[in-house]
C-alpha cells in the first residue's frame, strides 16, 4: 500500500471539500448570500486547477474530468432557449399528411428516426407526429395499412423559440412527449427539438448506429480553395480563414445565410458572389430553391485590397 504525502492528501481535501460544500449549500439551502451556481462552478475550476498542478489522477470517488464537465453544462443548462439548440427548420424530415403509408414506411427507414412530423401543405402547418412504434405494429400485427395517415398521428408540443429548455423540459415530462415543434414570432415553423437533444446539451452528443458520420463544415483544399458546408458558423469561419468575413450587419450566423445577404435571393449552383470586405469569392456547388447546401470559398486575390 503506498502511501501519499501530508501536502498531496491535504490538497486532494481541500477540493474534495470544496466541491462538497458547494453542493451542500446546492441541496439544504446554505450561503444564500452569494451565487450557488457561481460558488459550484468556482469550485470544479479550483478542482481542476489543483489536478492539472499535481499532474496525479484522482482518487477513488473523485470526479472525473468528464463528470465535471457534465456538471459545468448542468450548471449553464437553464440559460440556453429552444432556438438555440433546436434543428433548424432546412433539416427538418417530415411527411406531407396525403402520403401513403407505403412512403410513411419508406421514409422511416430512411431517415432511421422515431418520430417524424406530418405537415399539411407547408411545414408551416405541422399537423402532428407519427411514432414508428404505431406505425410498424400495424405490420407486425398483420393488420391492414390505414388508407391514410390520420389514425396514426399524435399531437406534439407547440413552443416559441424564445421558451427555456428547462421550462420545455419540464413540460416533456408532465405530458410525455419527446418532440417539440418550434415557432417563430409568426406561429412559421422554425424548427424540431427531441428530448434527446435537451440530455445532449448536458452529456454531448450522442450517436445511436443510424447516425451518419458528420460531414466536415470545413476542408482545406489546394491552392487556398475551401470547400465548405453552408451550415458552418461564421464564427469558425472566419476564425480558420479571415476574421473579415465575419463582417456582416445583417443578423447571419451561417456561410449559407451570408451568401444569401451578399445575392439578395437564394443563390443557385454555379453561381460566385464576392465578399466584398475581405475579396473572397463564394462559389455555390450545391443548392435547391430554398437554400445552399455546400460552398466552394476562393482566396482574395494576392496583392488585392479586400475590394473586388
Amino acid at each position: 500500500m503506498t502511501e501519499e504525502s501530508p501536502s498531496g492528501s491535504k490538497e486532494a481535501d481541500s477540493s474534495e471539500g470544496s466541491i462538497w460544500r458547494g453542493l451542500k449549500a446546492l441541496l439544504f439551502g446554505e450561503g444564500g448570500e452569494q451565487s450557488l451556481r457561481r460558488e459550484l462552478e468556482n469550485a470544479i475550476n479550483e478542482y481542476d486547477d489543483e489536478a492539472e498542478e499535481s499532474r496525479q489522477p484522482g482518487g477513488k470517488g473523485d470526479l472525473s474530468p468528464l463528470e465535471r464537465q457534465m456538471l459545468r453544462n448542468l450548471l449553464h443548462f437553464s440559460e440556453h432557449t429552444v432556438d438555440d439548440i433546436a434543428v433548424p427548420r432546412a433539416d427538418i424530415i417530415a411527411i406531407e399528411e396525403g402520403a401513403s403509408f407505403a412512403d410513411l414506411a419508406a421514409l422511416f427507414v430512411e431517415a432511421g428516426h422515431s418520430r417524424i412530423p406530418v405537415y399539411r401543405g407547408t411545414l408551416d402547418t405541422i399537423v402532428g407526429m407519427i411514432h414508428v412504434r404505431d406505425a410498424f405494429a400495424v405490420i407486425a400485427q398483420g393488420g391492414i395499412p390505414p388508407k391514410t395517415l390520420e389514425p396514426l398521428i399524435r399531437q406534439p408540443l407547440y413552443v416559441p423559440e424564445t421558451m427555456g429548455i428547462l421550462d420545455l423540459m419540464a413540460e416533456m415530462r408532465a405530458k410525455r412527449t419527446h418532440l417539440a415543434i418550434v415557432l417563430d414570432e409568426y406561429s412559421g415553423t422554425e424548427g424540431l427539438l427531441t428530448f434527446e437533444d435537451l440530455i445532449e446539451v448536458i452529456v454531448g452528443e450522442v450517436e445511436d448506429e443510424h447516425d451518419e458520420t458528420p460531414e466536415q463544415m470545413l476542408v482545406a483544399l489546394d491552392d487556398g480553395l475551401w470547400e465548405a458546408d453552408a451550415r458552418a458558423e461564421l464564427e469558425d469561419v472566419a476564425r480558420e480563414l479571415d476574421p473579415r468575413l465575419a463582417e456582416v450587419e445583417e443578423d447571419v450566423d451561417t456561410l449559407g445565410g451570408l451568401a444569401f445577404v451578399i445575392a439578395g435571393h437564394v443563390p443557385q449552383t454555379g453561381e460566385i458572389l464576392t465578399h466584398v470586405q475581405s475579396g473572397w469569392r463564394l462559389e455555390i456547388v450545391a443548392a435547391d430553391p430554398r437554400r445552399v447546401k455546400r460552398l466552394r470559398l476562393h482566396p482574395p486575390a494576392k496583392g488585392g485590397d479586400g475590394e473586388s
